[in-house]
């Protein structure tokens, strides 16, 4: 059955729910962990590799391999959105993967930053047709009661893979040198996630049951609008995914900008690569362990309080960092520590805060919006911080980050409502 906007029919025997489905669920969910497993190659080795392989000087040319990810993984969320309308979740989700094939390998043995540079647009396009189709799939499956575990559980695998990750490319390039050897493992993460996503069936047939259990939208423009029309409502008609949009900007934005500077700063300050392997795995491990007992809060108290409070917490683990740089491994544990903890309350509220302002007919279109924004942060947060980093220092642009993350935190919790939007 396509999945498609118009006039469907449920397939006898589907059931929506996390139990009715909990095989085809456990099967994404390690398909996601290897998703997350190929981009945590990079969080730890590769601005390193910029300024001590390549000989970079300015942290913007450093950071330029987030931006270029950043980039590439907001467009192809938003691409991913409206593909959905041709093509199964599963064809996309194969795509994605034979598109990251060449990573690892152009990481590991590339001759020059520019080969760095292309195996970045390369993984964007396998983290946002990868991600975007794990996620949708997800919610797919268990329906409107359970979004928050759901999207918390896609979360956590993926983002405890990247921590995961980030550790062991730690510990490798302290061995074994920043190349090839952190790099090279990316080969079995690549063919475990193309293998397995074999094994996945698509769910358009519970997107179908979901529509056919859905009141349909009152206006005939709202049954299928158009790709510019939900777009503009997730960016900024509709002012809850307004809210989420922004928050989901700045916090990937805080994340993209820590990617880049913290290496680079906690080696100014004497840590080794061991260590600042630790700090870059615990802040995504804590950020994926943590969405699931926060998938489990966002269906019981609500997605707005989470999203709240968690981005004011990352603006603390930020301003942590710089209290106590005399200390720099005791300061880049604890603001890890805030971080993750921080963004584990924000990522699976906001997807779910997303979800239920918007009509199963158009929610993967949503979806690729609000995460085209908030995978933008990347790019964003990358390139803030080159500039600022060039011309303040990188403690400068740490801050900055701080006050935007608290500021952005303080406009979802005017613009987001818990009144879902049927």
């Amino acid at each position: 059955m396509e999945q498609r906007t118009g006039v469907v029919s449920p397939t006898p025997g589907v059931r929506l729910g996390l139990r009715e489905n909990w095989a085809q669920f456990t099967l994404l969910v390690i398909v996601t962990a290897s998703v997350g497993s190929l981009v945590g190659l990079e969080r730890t080795t590769v601005p390193l590799i910029g300024a001590d392989v390549f000989g970079l000087t300015s942290n913007l040319a450093v950071f330029s391999f987030i931006v270029a990810f950043g980039l590439t993984k907001a467009l192809t969320n938003l691409a991913a959105g409206a593909l959905t309308a041709r093509f199964r979740r599963r064809q996309l989700l194969l795509a994605g993967w034979l598109v990251g094939v060449p990573v690892p390998f152009v990481l590991a043995w590339g001759p020059s930053w520019w080969w760095i540079l292309a195996a970045n647009v390369l993984l964007g396009v396998n983290q946002g047709m990868t991600w975007s189709m794990t996620v949708n799939m997800k919610i797919d499956l268990v329906g409107p009661a359970r979004r928050g575990l759901a999207t918390g559980l896609n979360e956590a695998a993926g983002y405890v893979a990247v921590g995961t990750t980030a550790l062991l490319t730690g510990y490798l390039a302290a061995s074994h040198g920043l190349r090839p050897a952190p790099e090279a493992i990316g080969v079995f993460f690549v063919a475990a996630g193309f293998g397995l996503s074999l094994l996945v069936r698509d769910t358009s047939a519970h997107v179908a049951l979901e529509l056919s259990q859905t009141p349909p939208a009152q206006a005939p423009k709202e049954r299928n609008p158009s790709f510019a029309a939900v777009f503009a409502r997730t960016s900024w008609r509709d002012r809850s995914l307004r809210g989420a949009s922004q928050a989901g900007l700045v916090n990937n934005l805080n994340d993209g900008l820590t990617w880049g500077v913290f290496p680079l700063l906690f080696a100014d300050h004497g840590l080794g690569i061991a260590a600042i392997g630790l700090i870059k795995g615990l802040y995504p491990l804590l950020w994926g362990m943590g969405q699931i007992p926060a998938g489990h809060l966002v269906d019981r108290i609500g997605r707005k309080p989470l999203i709240v409070t968690g981005m004011l917490v990352q603006a603390g683990g930020l301003l942590t960092a710089l209290a106590i740089l005399d200390r720099p491994l005791l300061a880049g544990v604890l603001s890890a520590v805030a971080l993750g903890l921080g963004t584990a309350m924000v990522y699976p509220a906001l997807i779910a805060s997303v979800s239920d302002h918007t009509h199963p007919a158009w929610r993967a279109n949503a979806l690729g919006t609000y995460r085209f924004w908030r995978d933008l942060g990347y790019a964003a947060g990358a390139f803030a911080a080159g500039v600022l980093a060039d011309a303040l220092g990188l403690q400068m642009t740490v801050l900055t980050a701080a006050v935007l993350t608290a500021l952005s935190g303080l406009l979802a919790a005017r613009w987001i409502t818990e009144r879902p939007c049927q």
